[in-house]
Parts: C-alpha cells; sequence; structure tokens
C-alpha cells in the first residue's frame, strides 16, 4: 500500500521561485534545496527562514556548508526535526515514519537517483540529501524531493538504493535520517511571520563571522592555488562547491531574503542588496576563473577578493545599524 504525507504529482509540480527563475546559482547545497522545496511544497515561505545565510564564515579549509536552523524551522512554522535511529532496514522505518505524516530526510546514493542524469545517475557513488514523503514498498516506488524538485523512482533503484538485500559491505553505515514533525504550534503567516523573521534575523546578526571572512580566505585561497594548478578537474570540482558555491549561493539567498523584507514594507535594503547580489556574482566569475587558470597553468588576480571583504563589511554595519542599533 501507498503511504504518504501530501500527494503530489512530478509531473504537474511546481517549484518555488528560488528554483524557477533565473539565478546566478541554480542550486545551493542538498540541505537547503530539499528543504527549499519541502516547505513550499507544504504551504510555508522558505524565504521567511534565510536569515541564517548572512552568517556564513570561511571555515579554515571552506566556507560554511548552511543550513536552515532547525529552531527557526519550528518558530516560524512549527516544524519539528529530530534525528531518527536506524535499528532495523531503513526501508521500515521510511514506512512507518511517512504513513505517520512526517517527511523523512535522508543521506541516500545519487548512483540510484534518476533525476540526477547526467551528473550522478548510474556514474558516480556520492551521498546527497533527499526528502521521502511518499513510499510503496510492494511496489517498490518512491517519491522524494531532492535538488530543484520532487521525484519518483521505482524498481531496480528502490531496491538498491534502500540496500533490499542487505548492505554490500559490514563497514557500510546507516545514513544520517532525520524525520520532520508538526508540532501543535501554529506556522505564522502574514505580518506575524515578517515580524517573527525579523526577530530571528536579529538573533543571526549576533552570530556574524568576528573576522571579516573574506580577509580569511584570501591568504588560503592563494596559498591553495599553488596545488590546485596540478590538480585534475574532479578536484576543481570538489573544491570550487566547497568554497566559491557555498558563499556565491549562500550571498545570493541573502539578497533574496532582503528583498523579501523590503517587499513588505522594510527600508534602507537597497545597498545591502546590491552588495550580496555582488558577492554572488563575483563567486560565480571567479569559479570561472579558477577553472581557465587551472586548466592553463596561469596565476589567478586575487585583488577582487579584497573589493568582496570591503562590500562585506559594508552591508553587515548597515543590516547592524538597521535591526540592532535601531532597538
Amino acid at each position: 500500500m501507498s503511504n504518504h504525507v501530501f500527494p503530489l504529482d512530478p509531473t504537474t509540480y511546481q517549484r518555488h521561485a528560488i528554483h524557477s527563475g533565473e539565478r546566478q546559482w541554480a542550486e545551493t547545497n542538498c540541505y537547503v534545496d530539499v528543504w527549499i522545496e519541502l516547505l513550499h511544497a507544504w504551504g510555508f515561505e522558505p524565504i521567511a527562514a534565510l536569515p541564517f545565510t548572512l552568517t556564513a564564515d570561511f571555515e579554515g579549509d571552506q566556507w560554511t556548508f548552511f543550513k536552515f536552523p532547525h529552531v527557526d524551522l519550528y518558530q516560524l512554522f512549527g516544524l519539528e526535526i529530530q534525528e531518527l535511529m536506524i535499528w532495523r532496514p531503513l526501508v521500515k522505518h521510511l514506512e512507518e515514519q511517512v504513513s505517520l505524516g512526517r517527511p523523512v530526510l535522508v543521506e541516500l546514493d545519487s548512483y540510484y537517483l534518476p533525476d540526477t542524469a547526467g551528473t550522478a545517475y548510474q556514474r558516480e557513488h556520492m551521498k546527497s540529501t533527499v526528502a521521502v514523503i511518499e513510499i510503496d514498498p510492494a511496489n517498490q516506488h518512491l517519491g522524494y524531493f531532492h535538488g530543484q524538485g520532487y521525484y519518483h523512482l521505482s524498481g531496480d533503484d528502490f531496491a538498491k538504493i534502500l540496500h533490499l538485500s542487505g548492505f554490500p559491505h559490514p563497514s557500510v553505515l546507516p545514513p544520517y535520517v532525520e524525520i520532520v514533525k508538526r508540532s501543535n504550534a501554529l506556522a505564522l503567516v502574514g505580518e506575524a511571520l515578517t515580524r517573527a523573521s525579523v526577530d530571528r534575523l536579529k538573533v543571526e546578526l549576533h552570530k556574524l563571522p568576528a573576522a571579516n571572512p573574506f580577509h580569511k580566505f584570501k591568504p588560503r585561497f592563494e596559498a591553495d592555488l599553488q596545488w590546485l594548478a596540478n590538480e585534475p578537474i574532479e578536484t576543481f570540482h570538489q573544491y570550487s562547491f566547497a568554497t566559491l558555491r557555498q558563499f556565491g549561493a549562500c550571498y545570493e539567498l541573502s539578497a533574496t531574503y532582503l528583498k523579501w523584507l523590503q517587499a513588505r514594507g522594510i527600508a534602507r535594503l537597497e545597498r545591502a542588496i546590491d552588495v550580496y547580489e555582488g558577492l554572488s556574482s563575483g563567486a560565480k566569475t571567479m569559479q570561472f576563473q579558477l577553472a581557465r587558470a587551472m586548466a592553463r597553468k596561469r596565476t589567478l588576480d586575487l585583488t577582487p577578493i579584497d573589493q568582496m571583504a570591503t562590500q562585506w563589511q559594508l552591508a553587515t554595519d548597515d543590516l547592524k545599524s538597521l535591526f540592532l542599533l535601531a532597538d
């Protein structure tokens, strides 16, 4: 028997505007993209929960792998996220939790995710987070959010991605799994949602990096260029995903969030919006330049990072002045 959290047809599903319009970065990271579509399909506005994107930092060997804070999802939408202990076959957990009306976020192997055809599907084993909302074990059918949309998989993909014949090797551990529960707290809408989102924004502004992240990124990037020059293209993709794509996609979402606030009557956000859009497009440009520099064994001009540092400081000072000093 098929269980689902809510009915959805991949052929008619309408993606959130973040995934359907023109963007610098079509995708962000697997966890954030899944949550954007899950919230949207459930009737919530994911943009209201994006204040956390402002706190992106350079973490020493990568930029922050940004994720929706669970507390924000609870306070804005009444959603409670809990880790699920996998003590029996994963398919049994999925069937039971979905039957209880709970989406299940689980790391699966993209090798068996047909929506990744052309990249990882049947080509490369790599983990990616999906949100399962529909399952029919008898007919080997799964409905899941992944990346920018909602998809189905079945048959051999179903059997292999859920290890129905057992894990291929004892060293392969069960995946990390979370369930999403709707609490008794009401999901906020309208002006109440805007006020609560601004409250979350103030919390996040107190968590801004103590040091300018671009000042930390530049010397590490400069040092990394020395060994990147002799690495294969696969290393470029991994490196650019962990660095340029993370802050580029993250700050594009920051601009999206500030525009959402602006549309709700909050003024004096123009410069910060321009800055975060500029940081995002600057990351995209630098990604192309890095690929070209690696291919041609040439150096890369890093002065744009100094400009990014200046712009980031301007925007964060603006936001702190507007939302913290005014209290």
